[in-house]
């Protein structure tokens, strides 16, 4: 399972549905290195621009995102650079999100897609 970086942030900050996404992370987990900065720079927004959280919370969120790496995978996501823009460009989507569906050809789906299949369709079981 690739899961992408606003999946992981909704995890670490807590944010509504979170435990879906630890289901995810049950499962042998995939994502990019890149989403580690995206999730810092998530829980820095919610201490600085949102005034959402304290301090002491936020280097708590840094800690269980550091943890997060002895549990899913995070790959280079220059690897994956030369792909991501031919589906960016064949697909009309963005590179940033390319990048994940990349990672998901060679890996499999991605929680962005398996979120908006379950809204389709109810609850999928792999």
């Amino acid at each position: 399972m690739v899961i992408d970086a606003s999946s992981l942030a909704k995890y670490i900050l807590r944010e509504r549905n979170w435990k879906s996404v630890r289901n995810y992370l049950l499962e042998e987990s995939f994502s990019l290195n890149l989403a580690l900065a995206e999730v810092s720079n998530a829980i820095w927004k919610h201490i600085v621009l949102y005034d959402k959280i304290l301090r002491e919370q936020a280097d708590k969120m840094f800690k269980a995102l550091e943890k997060l790496t002895e549990v899913v995978i995070f790959e280079s996501f220059e690897k994956y650079l030369d792909n991501s823009v031919k589906i960016a460009l064949n697909s009309g989507i963005t590179v940033y999100d390319a990048l994940y569906m990349a990672q998901a050809e060679k890996i499999g789906k991605t929680s962005h897609e398996r979120r908006k299949a379950e809204k389709s369709c109810g609850e999928i079981r792999y």
